[in-house]
């Protein structure tokens, strides 16, 4: 593989604000992929204001969070479970945003916020590991301001593992029972609006979202090569195999009844 994959991720005709940032930098901050393409398409069905206090949640290594409050000059806290604060707090005073970006380690279901204090709650790629659960979304408002916003971007299936009746073989090859949450954008819709705590202002699949997945995939295994190929590898294999019939991400967005 050519040097060429690292350069595909530099899109300004699609990306215009991720394109401002590093793809090697992003790629050493990976804990999911193409986060900042996924973040700069959600937050198209935001309101995001300087000045307004965001959650950041599941926010990794701090990629999603810089983003914000570069690009939006909102006040964010960055709650991540997997990266100890201390090394989210150095990648923040890194890229200068240490006085805009708090970083906390803080378990998705126990989070130590008090409620109404966040205008805004995003999460980019983690949603999916904590979010399904019947009982999260009501958990989760109780943090948000009357009228604030929550937006989310997850891995997705087109179609429902429920109706299909079976994980498609090349996915579960790779990624096994974790695709049973790559919920379809409909799916989300439902969930989230049946609760009646929120309005859902927008529910959809990523247009060629298989395909942002795979350049990120093929970059991967040219910034970590492997003998093997590794995880990257087989990622970029089952993407090929796919050909967008069942992989994207769900884009969805809401407000907080008021």
């Amino acid at each position: 593989m050519t040097t060429t994959a690292l350069a595909a991720l530099h899109r300004p005709d699609r990306y215009p604000r991720s394109s401002a940032y590093d793809p090697a930098w992003l790629l050493d901050l990976d804990m999911g992929p193409n986060p900042l393409w996924l973040l700069e398409d959600l937050v198209g069905d935001l309101e995001l204001r300087p000045g307004m206090r965001v959650l950041d949640l599941g926010s990794g290594k701090g990629a999603t969070s810089v983003f914000l409050a570069r690009e939006f000059g909102v006040e964010v806290v960055a709650a991540d479970w997997w990266i100890p604060a201390e090394e989210a707090a150095a990648v923040f005073e890194e890229a200068r945003v240490g006085d805009r970006v708090t970083a906390v380690r803080a378990e998705a279901h126990t989070l130590p916020f008090e409620e109404g204090s966040f205008d805004a709650v995003v999460s980019v790629d983690a949603f999916e590991y904590f979010g399904t659960a019947d009982s999260y979304l009501p958990y989760l408002v109780r943090f948000l301001r009357p009228g604030g916003q929550l937006g989310v971007a997850t891995p997705a299936l087109t179609r429902e593992v429920r109706d299909l009746g079976f994980i498609p073989a090349h996915i579960k090859d790779v990624v096994g029972w974790e695709a049973i949450a790559w919920h379809t954008a409909e799916w989300w819709r439902f969930q989230w609006a049946v609760t009646e705590l929120v309005d859902v202002t927008s529910a959809r699949l990523q247009e060629d979202g298989w395909r942002d997945w795979l350049l990120w995939a093929r970059a991967g295994v040219e910034r970590r090569p492997s003998p093997s190929g590794g995880v990257d590898q087989a990622v970029v294999e089952m993407l090929e195999a796919d050909e967008g019939e069942y992989l994207t991400f769900a884009l969805v967005t809401a407000r907080k009844s008021e």
